[in-house]
């Protein structure tokens, strides 16, 4: 218990994570059924309250590798949601984070015994209280990520195509790109390295396979995309 000598009402402090992953060319939404009330059984994000002892972002992180059995995930802030009456139960603060992660390393008993499920952002139910504008902003904020930085370390395999990153990105930025265009423009950024095997599961000619250099990546004054 840490001792205080304000005299002023205390607040509950809670963190609320938007997982995304990526699967079957769709970006996807963990979300679960919350477990006590008030809206008990509705659709939530995933998320938990910050101990005495411990930061928001140490809360946050606690939060993911309970549910996905995941350490050292990507993980950003988003916003901090403090409308009084945001939350049916009490004054509630909620720090938001966006995670991502890749759905087949996480631990899916882990997911299953919590009663979570991936969802596409296309098809996402009616969350409870304002977690739908979390994800939106989240939403928002991955896209912006993705615009100014070359992203895909956290979603797509050791190996991956050209079309297999852009078949990312159309599903982050929920739009086509032109293929000749976008392979241009990532191929100058000089970040990826061509190996010297294919894949020939597409086409007879067979794509090469690419992986990301293992270097830190500047940010780009010129966006990779505009919204």
């Amino acid at each position: 218990m840490i001792n205080s000598q304000y005299n002023y009402p205390t607040f509950h402090l809670a963190v609320d994570c938007i997982i995304f992953g990526y699967e079957e060319d769709e970006l996807k939404l963990l979300i679960t059924h919350r477990n006590f009330p008030p809206a008990q059984g509705e659709w939530s994000l995933v998320g938990g309250w910050v101990s005495e002892n411990e930061t928001v972002e140490a809360a946050a992180a606690r939060v993911l590798f309970q549910i996905t059995g995941l350490k050292d995930i990507f993980m950003e802030q988003v916003f901090v949601f403090s409308e009084p009456d945001r939350d049916l139960g009490g004054r509630v603060i909620s720090v938001a984070f966006y995670a991502m992660i890749r759905i087949d390393k996480h631990d899916r008993d882990l997911v299953n015994e919590h009663g979570a499920e991936w969802w596409t952002l296309k098809e996402i139910p009616n969350l409870i209280f304002d977690h739908n504008s979390m994800v939106e902003h989240a939403h928002e904020k991955l896209k912006q990520k993705a615009g100014y930085e070359l992203i895909g370390k956290n979603l797509l395999p050791g190996k991956f195509t050209i079309l297999q990153l852009r078949t990312l990105y159309e599903a982050i930025f929920q739009r086509k790109f032109d293929p000749g265009n976008f392979r241009k423009k990532i191929l100058s950024l000089k970040v990826l390295e061509r190996l010297n095997d294919k894949n020939t599961a597409d086409s007879k000619k067979g794509a090469f396979y690419y992986r990301f250099i293992n270097r830190p990546q500047e940010f780009m004054q010129d966006r990779i995309v505009r919204q």
